[in-house]
C-alpha cells in the first residue's frame, strides 16, 4: 500500500478502551518502572486486537503510554508480520502458508480459490470482510496445505475445503480450525501408528518405587 494511500485510512484519533486499557496496565506492571517500555510487543497485539489492526494514532497512544519514541513503536510494529499496518478483513484475514511442502501439497490451489473468492492478495475486499495474504512458514508442514484463518490453524486444505471455509465466514458462520481430514495434531491420517500403548502414558508401566531418592529432609 502506498504513503498516500495508507494514510488516507488512517482514524483522526484512538482511544483504548476500558478492557484494553486494563489488560494493557496489567502487562506494563511485570516490569521495572524504567522498563515499561518491554510491554510494546503485548501492547500492540491488544490494539490490534481492538481495532483488528494497528492504526497510526494507536502506535502514538502506546508510545504515550510507555514514555517512548513512536518511531520505536513503529519499528517494532514494522518488524514483526503479524501486525497489521492497514485494515484487513472484518470477517477473516486469511494467511496461506506458501513455504516448500505446503507448495508440493497444493498451496497454490488454495492461492487461485482465495483470488477467485476475495481479490488479489494483501489487497482489502470490497465489502471490506476478507484479506487473503501468502506467508511463510507456519509450522505446520505435517499438516500441509494449510493456513492461518484469524488465530487458528486450518490444515488438510484443498480448494473446495478452502473454498467452504471461506463461504461459512461469508455466511457469518465460525468455521471450526483443525484439520479437514480429521488428523489429531501431526499424527498420520488415520491415527496414530506407533506409540499406541496407554500404559506408555498413563503410569501403569512404570516401576513402583517405594521411596523417592533425596526425599529425606536437610538436617544440619
Amino acid at each position: 500500500m502506498s504513503v498516500r494511500r495508507l494514510a488516507k485510512v488512517q482514524p483522526a484519533s484512538f482511544a483504548f478502551s476500558k478492557a484494553t486499557k486494563a489488560k494493557a496496565d496489567w502487562w506494563i506492571a511485570k516490569y521495572p518502572a524504567d522498563r515499561r517500555q518491554s510491554a510494546v510487543i503485548p501492547i500492540l497485539w491488544l490494539v490490534q486486537k481492538q481495532e483488528g489492526w494497528c492504526p497510526e494514532p494507536g502506535l502514538r497512544a502506546i508510545a504515550d503510554l510507555l514514555g517512548m519514541p513512536y518511531i520505536r513503536v513503529l519499528e517494532v510494529a514494522t518488524f514483526y508480520t503479524m501486525f497489521m499496518l492497514e485494515p484487513v478483513g472484518s470477517a477473516a484475514l486469511i494467511q496461506v502458508c506458501g513455504t516448500t511442502p505446503c507448495m508440493l501439497r497444493g498451496a497454490g490451489d488454495l492461492m487461485e480459490v482465495c483470488k477467485k473468492k476475495i481479490g488479489p492478495k494483501d489487497v482489502l475486499s470490497a465489502d471490506g470482510r476478507f484479506t487473503w495474504q501468502e506467508v511463510e512458514c507456519l509450522g505446520a508442514c505435517a499438516n500441509a496445505p494449510m493456513a492461518q484463518i484469524n488465530d487458528y490453524y486450518f490444515e488438510d486444505l484443498t480448494a473446495e475445503t478452502m473454498a467452504q471455509v471461506i463461504d461459512d465466514f461469508a455466511a457469518g458462520k465460525q468455521p471450526k480450525p483443525g484439520s479437514r481430514v480429521g488428523r489429531v495434531s501431526s499424527e498420520p491420517e488415520g491415527g496414530a501408528l506407533t506409540l499406541t500403548d496407554p500404559k506408555l502414558y498413563d503410569g501403569s508401566a512404570a516401576r513402583k518405587i517405594k521411596k523417592l531418592p533425596n526425599s529425606e529432609p536437610v538436617t544440619a
